[in-house]
């Protein structure tokens, strides 16, 4: 097991064989020599050493997981996100609706009611322009925050190339080991054996097997611990990608969201001034003209009415024609009845004569029959 293979960084390029030979072409002369040191010093018979070998550069890329997952976590709370929503709550506060003038009456806008509601929203705007202030701060506190994790960012993925090429070479310099203990010190032990035949040689067959297979395991984990490096990296930018887009969308509301919103609403309160006092300056019309054409319809009649009582005699001369025919059938009736009365009267004298006639006859008759 002590038998080492003496190698030039060229020679060792062909014993990569059950390893990316892209990686070690891609190494410098002095890390390939680095490899070659560190596969003479591997002793796979010493277990503790076996189990150490490359814990080092496994452990920072342990540790370096959990930082990305811990910013992966910051990032997942929202806390940026949730004062982004707050400032457009905030915004939305401020209910413009309330000085639209097509949903106040006319005599609300004669007598200031707009002037109220406007006198009320620039309050609640005053206000919640302190809060929104406030706000601000704390995206620009957000923002350097983030500028600054942009920046370790940085850092941690020039970290992590130098970890994965640290684990490269303990992954190099192991399968170099392996290709020795496999292509030149086991079959050795097994041609001796077979020579010899003594158990113990065979012992060592089976030993140096299982140490072989025993350190292909840590081989492989160590490629596992690369392959999780080799995430991270992507990891890294997309941290820094989510990061620069929450610096450019802060940014973008505080140089372009807010100013832009304070014009509008300064806009929007002067044109819905102009709204309120032109649709007040049509209700004053209209009522007034209103008010002209009922006044001149009155006037009109009442002249007319006035014009034609003036006209009219005392009497008209329907009245007096009519007056005039009752007169004249009155008397004429009058004069009938005299007549017919008078024709009566004689007729009752001559019945009186005749009677008092008659009743001369009848006493002279009784006095005679006496």
């Amino acid at each position: 097991m002590d038998a080492q293979i003496q190698t030039s960084p060229v020679q060792s390029a062909a014993a990569i064989d059950n390893y990316d030979v892209n990686r070690w072409n891609e190494m410098t002369p002095e890390e390939q020599q680095k490899v070659i040191e560190l596969s003479k010093k591997i002793d796979i018979s010493d277990s503790q050493s076996v189990i150490q070998y490359g814990t080092l550069a496994q452990s920072e890329v342990s540790k370096f997981s959990d930082a990305i997952l811990g910013q992966i976590r910051a990032k997942d709370s929202g806390e940026v996100g949730t004062v982004l929503t707050d400032l457009l709550t905030k915004v939305q506060e401020v209910d413009i609706d309330s000085l639209d003038p097509n949903k106040q009456g006319f005599f609300d806008r004669l007598f200031g009611n707009i002037k109220r509601e406007t006198g009320k929203f620039m309050a609640r705007y005053e206000k919640l322009s302190v809060q929104i202030e406030k706000i601000i701060d704390q995206l620009d506190r957000a923002k350097l925050q983030l500028i600054r994790d942009i920046t370790t960012l940085d850092t941690m993925y020039a970290k992590n190339l130098e970890y994965l090429k640290e684990l490269d070479i303990y992954i190099m310099a192991g399968s170099l080991k392996l290709k020795e203990l496999n292509d030149k010190v086991l079959p050795e032990l097994r041609e001796k054996a077979e020579r010899t035949g003594d158990p113990v040689d065979a012992q060592k067959v089976k030993d140096m097997s299982e140490l072989i297979s025993r350190f292909e395991k840590k081989i492989h984990d160590l490629k596992l611990t690369r392959m999780i490096a080799i995430q991270t990296a992507p990891q890294i930018r997309l941290i820094q990608n989510n990061d620069q887009t929450l610096v450019e969308k802060i940014q973008s509301s505080i140089m372009n969201t807010i100013p832009l919103w304070k014009n509008q609403v300064a806009i929007a309160i002067t044109m819905l001034r102009q709204q309120s006092a032109l649709q007040l300056q049509k209700d004053v019309t209209k009522t007034t003209n209103d008010l002209l054409a009922r006044n001149s319809e009155m006037l009109k009649t009442s002249s007319i009415e006035i014009a034609k009582e003036n006209e009219r005699g005392i009497v008209e001369i329907e009245t007096l024609k009519k007056v005039n025919e009752d007169l004249m059938t009155t008397l004429e009736e009058t004069i009938r009845i005299q007549q017919e009365g008078r024709a009566k009267r004689q007729q009752a004298e001559i019945e009186l004569r005749q009677m008092e006639e008659d009743l001369k006859r009848k006493l002279i008759d009784l006095r005679d029959r006496a």
